[in-house]
């Protein structure tokens, strides 16, 4: 399977050597190699924060940093979501070694999905697949802090993501969010109320099944 590069922006030393030295050091425990933990961490286009374990000051200064660039990859993969922007997302996110995440498409609410790989040196990084049946599939390359993007659409961009076995693996997820999801489901032009159905079951599917619909 090819990469669309169209639909994914694949972008090396996308952190300042500073900031991705900080995250990369931040001290995330799971429970076992078949654990996930994700620390959320929120901000919005009025400074509102929310956060777990990346200190305020350093939120904000994220923000700062990467706002304007994180604003002109969604302009180029999709210029529509523009306008529906209402805050960001830098989640921290350990994931033991044999973890495995299901396939699926993304939440509606995410403008902009983005992840940057922090430790270790060597991992398995995201795997993107042509439908749900994952008989085409690609695997970027894991590398430190290489960030990955893409602009989610319904039941069309599907990945996943695992461990490799060997190493726990960090990363941050940057995203761009929003609260205006009927039109989110209007620019992608797909159905509304199947979408939310969607939206509000799968958390509790793959709580109890492991699996997204």
């Amino acid at each position: 399977m090819q990469l669309n590069k169209k639909n994914i922006k694949i972008i090396d030393n996308f952190l300042k050597k500073k900031d991705f030295n900080k995250l990369s050091n931040l001290k995330v425990s799971i429970k076992s190699k078949n654990d996930i933990k994700v620390l959320h961490n929120k901000i919005d286009k009025n400074n509102y924060i929310q956060t777990s374990v990346i200190e305020r000051n350093f939120l904000i200064n994220l923000q700062k940093s990467y706002h304007k660039k994180a604003i002109s990859i969604l302009k180029k993969l999709c210029p529509k979501k523009l306008n529906l922007y209402d805050y960001s997302e830098f989640h921290i996110v350990k994931t033991g070694a044999n973890f495995k995440f299901p396939i699926h498409d993304d939440t509606p609410d995410k403008l902009l999905s983005g992840v940057i790989y922090l430790n270790p040196s060597i991992n398995k990084g995201t795997i993107f697949y042509k439908n749900i049946n994952k008989k085409e599939k690609k695997t970027i390359k894991w590398k430190k802090n290489r960030a990955v993007f893409f602009s989610r659409k319904e039941k069309e961009t599907w990945h996943s993501y695992e461990g490799d076995g060997k190493k726990n693996r960090l990363a941050l997820v940057y995203n761009l969010m929003t609260y205006n999801l009927k039109k989110v489901y209007e620019i992608e032009k797909k159905n509304y109320w199947l979408g939310m159905l969607r939206f509000k079951l799968n958390p509790h599917i793959f709580r109890f099944f492991n699996k997204i619909i």
